[in-house]
């Protein structure tokens, strides 16, 4: 049966099946990521790791045709009816709206499809290693792939969101965030699949969606499926990170844009090849501005703006910007204790009144102290 494509606008188009999925290799048993029992037959996942990692940040079209032969046996082995129909749509956004339209689909059949046959492969798996035998099988190998993957996951929700309702908090929000969370992942349930035996098992059904497309939403009479984003850059940290266009992006448009994971506008991007030092001065947001810095870059910040060091100690360097036909810029450049994912540690430049005389009495006027008050706590 054809599944039916549904575009952003939600106007529904029949579409074939035949889409080529851009990953499809398998690891044969026995390779890194595979383990063997005592007597050398496959145990754990069935897949590479590295090949868990690819399908979990696969890009390109999604393979229509497993996908939905992968959706139609998951419910075949929860024991249900297939789905009378799979409707396609180009994003989790796109899909959200169509889940929020249809009224036909039926009750969410979620946990029968999806929680109860990993809980059940959960249990079998912990019974046969162990709290410690589990514990070090899953840092092994999802937790490996965890963080990133969920992070990715969060920042899809919150985009979801952010464009379907806005800052809104009522009715309407909790609908799309509820949604949202009723939503089998596909190929960002890769983690937790990496952990088990996916082929000719329980979970072979919901790990042949995984390697095949997007996030579905199973109900009683349609399952709605996602496509795999055409797009997806992060930084060597795992964080979504492009300076040149989306940092995540769908064959619908819908998009994400951020620089080193930190989220930015679209517009905000754009602007960056033409940044000028006043440009960068007169940006009020600190998290943006430290954004322009990084890509303008500091040496040269200083160097075209004609900065000079007014004072230096162990809170950081006080530096100050004499401008013809305004008031000096004074800016504090601290560096942040907290080291960033990749063991790096963040510059943050805070401009600060310009009678500051001291870095001490410009990081303690941003906390609203005086110098003499302020005391920052140490790390050892």
């Amino acid at each position: 049966m054809g599944g039916t494509d549904v575009g952003v606008d939600g106007a529904m188009d029949q579409k074939s099946d035949g889409g080529a999925g851009s990953v499809t290799t398998i690891a044969e048993p026995g390779s890194e990521g595979a383990q063997l029992d005592d007597g050398g037959r496959p145990f754990g996942p069935s897949a590479d790791l590295a090949q868990w990692r690819t399908w979990s940040s696969a890009t390109g079209a999604a393979d229509r045709a497993r996908a939905e032969e992968g959706v139609r046996r998951a419910y075949r082995l929860a024991g249900l009816a297939e789905p009378e129909r799979v409707v396609w749509a180009g994003s989790p956004r796109a899909a959200v709206t169509l889940v929020r339209e249809l009224t036909d689909r039926g009750p969410s059949v979620r946990d029968a499809v999806r929680s109860a046959p990993w809980a059940a492969a959960r249990r079998l798996l912990h019974a046969e290693l162990g709290p410690a035998g589990w514990s070090a099988h899953w840092a092994a190998t999802g937790g490996r792939l965890w963080p990133s993957t969920q992070a990715l996951v969060d920042r899809i929700r919150t985009g979801v969101i952010e464009d379907l309702v806005g800052r809104d908090t009522g009715k309407e929000a909790a609908e799309v965030r509820l949604i949202l969370l009723d939503a089998v992942l596909g190929q960002h349930d890769a983690p937790w699949l990496a952990a088990f035996p996916a082929d000719d098992g329980p979970l072979d059904a919901l790990s042949a969606v995984c390697r095949s497309a997007g996030w579905w939403w199973p109900f009683a009479r349609v399952a709605v499926v996602s496509e795999r984003p055409s797009a997806l850059h992060r930084d060597e940290a795992g964080r979504l990170d492009h300076g040149d266009g989306p940092a995540l992006a769908y064959p619908d448009g819908f998009a994400l844009h951020a620089w080193r994971g930190m989220p930015v506008p679209a517009a905000f991007l754009a602007e960056l090849p033409t940044l000028t030092p006043d440009r960068i001065r007169a940006e009020e947001n600190a998290e943006l501005r430290r954004v322009m810095l990084e890509y303008y870059g500091y040496d040269r910040y200083l160097t075209d703006s004609g900065a000079r060091p007014l004072h230096r100690d162990e809170t950081g360097t006080l530096w100050r910007i004499d401008l013809a036909d305004d008031e000096p810029v004074v800016m504090v450049e601290v560096l942040n204790s907290t080291p960033e994912p990749d063991g790096t540690h963040r510059t943050y430049w805070l401009r600060v009144p310009p009678s500051t005389r001291t870095a001490r009495a410009g990081v303690a006027w941003t906390f609203g102290l005086d110098a003499e008050t302020y005391a920052p706590q140490r790390e050892t």
